[in-house]
């Protein structure tokens, strides 16, 4: 087993076969036991969507740095996230912050199609070669702003990577009857409360998943980064 030791954290890290392992067995020690999301990320190799100077954190719950300032989250918050969306196969997702392009790519074969929306044109054009690269052909990858909702809907599920201030109604609206949304929502310069939003019926019921800290919405679509 490759293990190096991280000096300034004292925490370890691993790659490949080896950290999903410890990723598992991890996700299971918290309570989380979800066979097909663990499927579904061991058949999307982590390391290849992110910088090859951080491979070795790919398993890990290290936030990771990715091109023009954004980054991606640890593997053990995402993997709660996405198992909150309870996903199904017949399921129509709609993703706010593709970022890497992981969880696009994970959640695409656990649904039937997946929009995701990302702003910087850098990091979509980068999802989108691992998403061919992968074969994946049911996720499509906007370059836009959509921080004022987007078109398509309604969507049976939505998860939002970026916070507001309040709670975006403009997502909660594409919603289809069952729907589930999670989105982060808190000041952007603070903490937030990562949200589970359930559509029942003309209402909606909340759930609060846990405290974390993601970076806010930018207005409008980034043309050259």
């Amino acid at each position: 087993m490759n293990i190096h030791m991280q000096a300034n954290t004292g925490k370890y890290r691993m790659s490949g076969k080896e950290g999903f392992a410890s990723f598992v067995l991890r996700m299971r020690s918290r309570g989380l036991h979800d066979p097909r999301l663990f499927a579904a990320i061991e058949a999307t190799p982590r390391q290849h969507f992110i910088n090859s100077a951080y491979q070795d954190f790919a398993y890990s719950n290290r936030v990771l740095p990715l091109a023009c300032g954004e980054s991606i989250e640890g593997l053990d918050d995402q993997a709660r996230f996405l198992s909150a969306l309870s996903l199904e196969a017949g399921h129509r997702v709609l993703e706010i912050g593709t970022g890497s392009g992981f969880t696009a790519a994970v959640m695409a074969r656990l649904a039937a199609r997946v929009t995701t929306i990302e702003r910087y044109k850098t990091l979509a054009e980068a999802a989108r070669n691992q998403f061919q690269a992968h074969q994946i052909e049911n996720v499509v990858c906007k370059h836009a702003d959509g921080r004022h909702g987007v078109a398509g809907g309604p969507y049976d599920r939505i998860i939002v990577w970026l916070a507001s201030d309040a709670m975006p109604r403009q997502y909660l609206d594409l919603l289809a009857t069952h729907g589930v949304m999670i989105a982060p929502v808190g000041q952007g310069d603070g903490q937030q409360v990562m949200c589970r939003m359930a559509k029942v019926g003309s209402r909606f019921e909340r759930e609060d998943l846990m405290m974390v800290r993601y970076q806010p919405f930018i207005e409008g679509s980034a043309a050259f980064l």
